[in-house]
């Protein structure tokens, strides 16, 4: 027997079109790369959504064709989310971090016949064009007049001019809720990157989960401010929640400094803030530099990278905010686990409450996840057992984009799992932790080390800027833990006081043999460190004791 309730496709459309409704005057405030302020309510944002999409059929794109973009955090890339992917084409944002060959391969795989570009990023789409045969269109992020006469770019024209002349008056299609509505590739830290390829249905599920209060509790009397780049794995997906929510949206742009991105959350009043730590980094550092408050900040999302437990405690003991420490994927749109606590939690003491906190949390309606042994068979929630992170839910991928890389998935009695690369634990309550990249853990006499608790406690030490543990080859324990640290600006350690700093706090086998001081930690196009170049760096390295590099 079937249930008699309507049926209603999830679509993207149907997020502005209630946004519009019960929203139409919440703010929408973007930093501008012109270095101006714009402001205008999400009733602008679907009326000009509208014109978009009519531009798109005016130019007779398919069903499905890919709109790319190379754009900040701003109004006009919100525009394109709404509007490109309701119209039932398909948004493929690129970042611009990346480099240009990485660039046109990926333009190139994905199909890319539309290319729209903030006005910072002209040189790199100058340097790029003649290598992307597929785009019919550029389309530069700006007003006709801000537009260069000659840039060599064919086909280009402004943003303003192209949706300028269309209707104001647009009927949203209806199709298929799994039909494709966005696309992020991977970082390709090895190979080509893959596209994950997300629906209308996993994005509104997504949107929903996001939105939960014991995730980012979003309404619409909050001001939210997503660091996190549009560009990547849509922004978390806030930009939907805060449009389910009816959110005052705050947008950056590209000046993401410390300085630039606090005076945008005290002229804005942002009350919920979203990032990875290499970001709030630079904020809480220009925060104690200056002597600062925030006056409306009260959470803050921080994945992306693990948390380090001295950057929970600022902000919670200094500022008053809390952390909510998440963790996902791009495969997984990119929602898994957010942490915060269970009301038997409240009557812990504080350093109790600490070390749940500094979890990546509890997984969100919608994701299921076990950890398992080299043998795939299950591991109990203990908190103890450690092992490789299996996930399955309605917004993880099933394969990517065009079968790259074959079948991802790892089947059990029928049912695929993704195997997320990461190692963790997951306790009786079933907060998981992770300890490690599988491709980063260290392997020491028989025994697991976690690079992320060693780099934990080399971030609490208050000179230390920035910290990576890799492990190095040793004759004997097969390999030995060493911790690369960058010391904050001004300030001095000795390696001798930085390791004396590991003691009591982890097991003397578990403690890094060396310290080493660099100027810079390499870091990727999402801010994530990137291990396997500073190895390469310090390919010469010896460990104290060992004659020769191995």
């Amino acid at each position: 027997m079937l249930g008699l309730m309507q049926s209603q496709p999830l679509l993207i459309s149907s997020l502005i079109d209630f946004a519009e409704r019960h929203h139409a005057d919440a703010e929408i405030v973007s930093r501008r790369v012109e270095g101006d302020i714009h402001r205008y309510t999400w009733k602008d944002v679907a009326t000009r959504a509208r014109q978009l999409a009519n531009a798109l059929d005016g130019m007779n794109l398919p069903f499905s064709g890919r709109v790319a973009t190379l754009a900040w955090n701003g109004y006009r890339h919100l525009e394109l989310y709404f509007g490109v992917s309701g119209s039932g084409r398909v948004l493929h944002t690129i970042n611009p971090r990346l480099h240009p060959d990485q660039i046109t391969w990926i333009v190139a795989h994905a199909e890319d016949q539309v290319l729209c570009f903030d006005m910072s990023f002209l040189p790199l789409v100058q340097a790029v064009h003649a290598r992307c045969p597929s785009i019919r269109q550029y389309v530069a992020l700006c007003e006709a007049d801000k537009l260069p006469a000659d840039t060599g770019i064919p086909n280009l024209v402004s943003y303003e001019s192209w949706i300028g002349g269309h209707a104001t008056r647009y009927e949203w299609p209806s199709f298929d809720e799994n039909s494709a509505s966005s696309m992020c590739y991977t970082s390709g830290t090895t190979g080509n990157p893959k596209a994950a390829l997300y629906s209308h249905r996993s994005t509104i599920l997504h949107a929903y989960a996001a939105a939960l209060p014991d995730v980012m509790c979003l309404s619409a009397r909050d001001s939210v401010l997503p660091v996190v780049p549009m560009f990547h794995v849509n922004a978390w997906g806030i930009p939907y929640s805060a449009a389910l929510a009816g959110c005052k949206l705050v947008l950056p742009g590209g000046l993401l400094d410390g300085k630039s991105v606090y005076e945008l959350i005290e002229a804005e009043q942002v009350t919920f803030a979203a990032g990875v730590p290499t970001v709030w980094q630079t904020l809480l550092g220009h925060l104690k530099s200056e002597g600062l408050r925030f006056s409306a900040l009260k959470r803050t999302v921080i994945g992306g990278a693990a948390c380090p437990p001295a950057m929970l405690k600022a902000f919670r003991q200094d500022h008053g905010v809390e952390v909510l420490h998440g963790w996902g994927m791009t495969e997984m749109s990119p929602l898994g686990t957010l942490c915060a606590l269970k009301k038997k939690h409240l009557s812990m003491p504080i350093e109790e409450q600490w070390t749940v906190l500094a979890k990546q949390g509890r997984a969100v309606f919608g994701v299921e996840m076990k950890i398992v042994d080299d043998d795939g068979n299950d591991l109990p929630w203990d908190g103890k057992a450690c092992g490789d992170l299996y996930v399955k839910g309605p917004w993880v991928v099933r394969e990517y984009f065009k079968g790259e890389g074959g079948d991802p998935l790892v089947y059990q009695n029928g049912v695929g799992w993704f195997p997320t690369g990461d190692v963790a634990t997951i306790d009786s309550d079933g907060y998981l932790q992770i300890t490690d990249r599988s491709k980063d853990v260290i392997k020491s006499g028989g025994e697991w080390i976690s690079s992320i608790e060693v780099e934990n406690i080399a971030m609490a030490h208050p000179a230390v800027q920035i910290a990576a543990c890799i492990g190095m080859k040793h004759p004997k324990w097969d390999e030995r833990p060493i911790v690369v640290v960058v010391k904050k600006p001004g300030a001095e350690v000795t390696k001798q006081d930085l390791l004396e700093s590991y003691e009591g706090k982890i097991a003397k086998w578990q403690m890094p043999d060396d310290a080493v001081f660099v100027e810079a930690i390499p870091l990727g196009a999402t801010g994530k460190m990137l291990k396997t170049r500073l190895r390469e760096m310090l390919k010469d390295y010896c460990l104290p004791g060992v004659l020769t590099s191995l």
